[in-house]
C-alpha cells in the first residue's frame, strides 16, 4: 500500500514510464555470447575506485597534509583509530591493484578488437583513465611523506624537468619550488584529492554510456556486426551482473587479505639531508625508469612517451576489419612485444643496484641490470676477466 502511495506521489511529478523504459531496455539488452568473466574488468575497475574513494575519505578525517603533520597523522591512523590501519592499507593495496586491473582491462579490449570501429572514442578514454589511474598512484605515493616516497618523487619530477622546452617549468610548477618540499606535497594532495577524482568521476561517466549505447563488440568484423536479439545473446540482466556481483566480492576479499598478510610499512619519515641507497619508483613505473638509464635523457623521454601516443592512435592505425585475434598477427604481435619489453625492463629494473643469490652464488646487478659474480672477498668479479685469469 506505501509502495502504491509514493509511486503515486512520483506520478504526479515526474513521467516514470519515460525513465523506466529506456532503464528496463538497457537492463535487459542481450549481450554477445562471446562474454565471459574477462569482461568484468570494466566492472572491477570501478569497484576499485569507489573503494579508493570511500576509504580516501576515511582517511581525510585525520590526515593532515603538510610537511610537519603528514607522517605523524599516517602514523596516527595506523595506530589509534578503530580499524584505521586496515582502511589505509586498503587504500594502499587498491591503488596497486586498480593500476593492474586498469591495465588488464585495456589488454583484454585490444585482444579482442574492441577499440575498432565505432568505438574509437571508447578507447581513448579509457586510455586517458589509464593514464590518470597513473597520475593518481604518483600523487598519492608521496603523500604519507616517507623516506620512499619523497625521494621516488624527487626522481620521478627531475625526469619530467628533462622534457625539452616545458620540463624546467613543469618541474617547478610540480613541486611548488626548486625542491620537493612541503609546498609539493600540497600540490599533489590538491591534485590526488580534489581534481582527478573529479575527472575521473565524469570520464568514466561517459565511458559506460558509450559502453552501454553503442554495446559491447562483438567479434565480426568491423562494419559487419549483426544486432543481437532478444534471446540470441546473454541477458545483461541478472546474468552478467550476477558475474559482477561475484567478482566484487571476490575482490573485496582479495583486498583484505593482501590487507592483513602483506601489509605495507610507513618506514621513516622525510628526511631531505638524507639519501636512501637504491631508490626506485613503484612497479607501475619501474619499466620506464629502467629504459630511461639506456638511452640519453632527451631520447630516452621522446621512447617513454610513445607508448602513450601509439595508445591513443592505435584504432586509427590498426585499419584491419578483424576482430578475431588470429586474423590480426601484426597487432598481436606488437602487443606480445609489448607485455614481453614491460616485463623484461621491469625485472631489470627491480634487480638493478642490488645483490642477488642464486645457486650458492652472490650477484652484484649494474644500473642497467647486469649480474656480475661477486667474490668471496666480496668484491665485483667480471666474467671475461675471470677467463683472462684462467
Amino acid at each position: 500500500m506505501m509502495k502504491k502511495k509514493i509511486r503515486a506521489w512520483f506520478e504526479k511529478r515526474f513521467d516514470l514510464k519515460a525513465i523506466e523504459q529506456p532503464l528496463d531496455y538497457q537492463l535487459r539488452k542481450p549481450l554477445p555470447k562471446h562474454i565471459s568473466w574477462f569482461h568484468t574488468l570494466g566492472s572491477m575497475s570501478l569497484f576499485l575506485f569507489l573503494s579508493q574513494i570511500l576509504t580516501g575519505i576515511l582517511l581525510l578525517i585525520y590526515y593532515r597534509p603538510t610537511a610537519e603533520e603528514a607522517f605523524e597523522s599516517i602514523k596516527f591512523i595506523m595506530t589509534k583509530p578503530y580499524m584505521g590501519w586496515l582502511y589505509r592499507q586498503i587504500h594502499a593495496w587498491g591503488a596497486n591493484l586498480m593500476i593492474l586491473v586498469v591495465f588488464l582491462h585495456m589488454l583484454r579490449t585490444f585482444v579482442t578488437g574492441s577499440f575498432k570501429k565505432p568505438r574509437e572514442l571508447t578507447w581513448v578514454i579509457g586510455v586517458t583513465l589509464f593514464i590518470l589511474t597513473l597520475i593518481f598512484g604518483f600523487t598519492g605515493y608521496l603523500l604519507p611523506w616517507n623516506q620512499l616516497s619523497y625521494w621516488a618523487t624527487t626522481v620521478g619530477t627531475e625526469i619530467a624537468g628533462a622534457i625539452p622546452f616545458i620540463g624546467e617549468p613543469m618541474k617547478v610548477f610540480m613541486r611548488g619550488g626548486a625542491a620537493v618540499g612541503g609546498e609539493t606535497l600540497s600540490r599533489f594532495f590538491v591534485i590526488h584529492v580534489i581534481i582527478l577524482p573529479w575527472v575521473v568521476f565524469f570520464l568514466v561517466a561517459i565511458h559506460l554510456f558509450l559502453v552501454r549505447f553503442q554495446g559491447m563488440s562483438t567479434m565480426d568484423p568491423v562494419d559487419k556486426e549483426k544486432e543481437i536479439k532478444k534471446g540470441e545473446g546473454i541477458p545483461f540482466f541478472p546474468d552478467h551482473m550476477v558475474k559482477e556481483g561475484i567478482v566484487w566480492f571476490v575482490l573485496l576479499g582479495i583486498l583484505i587479505t593482501l590487507s592483513i598478510l602483506l601489509p605495507f610499512e610507513l618506514g621513516e619519515k622525510a628526511n631531505p639531508l638524507k639519501t636512501p641507497e637504491g631508490i626506485k619508483p613503484e612497479w607501475y613505473f619501474m619499466s620506464m625508469y629502467q629504459v630511461l638509464k639506456y638511452f640519453p635523457k632527451l631520447i630516452g623521454i621522446f621512447v617513454v612517451g610513445l607508448a602513450p601516443l601509439l595508445l591513443f592512435l592505435w584504432p586509427f592505425l590498426d585499419r584491419s576489419p578483424n576482430r578475431i585475434p588470429f586474423k590480426r598477427p601484426i597487432s598481436m604481435a606488437v602487443g606480445v612485444l609489448t607485455i614481453l619489453s614491460l616485463l623484461v625492463f621491469g625485472i631489470l629494473g627491480t634487480l638493478s643496484e642490488t645483490k642477488q643469490t642464486f645457486f650458492g652464488k652472490t650477484y652484484e646487478f649494474n644500473i642497467y641490470g647486469v649480474p656480475h659474480v661477486i667474490n668471496t672477498r666480496g668484491n665485483s668479479v667480471n666474467h671475461n676477466n675471470d677467463k683472462q685469469h684462467k
